[in-house]
């Protein structure tokens, strides 16, 4: 269980890493500054909470999840389709401005997270609420990517 935690938590937090890297100044830019945004859009500082918290719950339900699943292949590559639509979001709203991209990024991704919760819910029980924060997390962030650009 160990390595496995360790295994997921390098992939999830080297994903947010990787999304760190492409929004480079994204954040503090003067783009992002002269958007119109939501009026429940979080300060800044908890988005690094936010995201720290989901993916050591997300870390620990991937690691419990694993050995309880008879067809791996199936959840490596959700898994996957889910970290490089979590990763590509960043760039595409940071780096390109591409505000309807992102929405469908973000939507897919939230779509996904969802699913695994529901796929999932027979071997992992109780335990996968792990992952309810991610899906409520990316279920505000949709909102606040389509004011984003409703209003811009």
């Amino acid at each position: 269980m160990a390595l496995r935690l360790l295994l997921f938590a390098v992939l999830n937090f080297g994903a947010l890493a990787i999304g760190g890297f492409f929004t480079g100044s994204g954040v503090t830019s003067e783009w992002y500054a002269n958007l119109s945004k939501a009026p429940w859009t979080p300060p800044g500082w908890v988005f690094g909470a936010a995201w720290t918290s989901i993916m050591v719950c997300f870390s620990i339900y991937m690691a419990m999840l694993y050995p309880k699943v008879e067809h791996t292949t199936k959840l490596a590559v959700l898994f996957g389709i889910q970290w490089v639509l979590n990763v590509l979001w960043n760039p595409v709203f940071f780096h390109f401005h591409w505000t309807f991209v992102s929405l469908v990024v973000i939507i897919a991704l939230t779509i996904l997270v969802v699913a695994l919760l529901f796929i999932f819910w027979k071997p992992m029980g109780y335990a996968s609420l792990l992952i309810l924060p991610y899906a409520v997390w990316l279920i505000i962030a949709t909102s606040l990517n389509w004011y984003v650009l409703l209003k811009n």
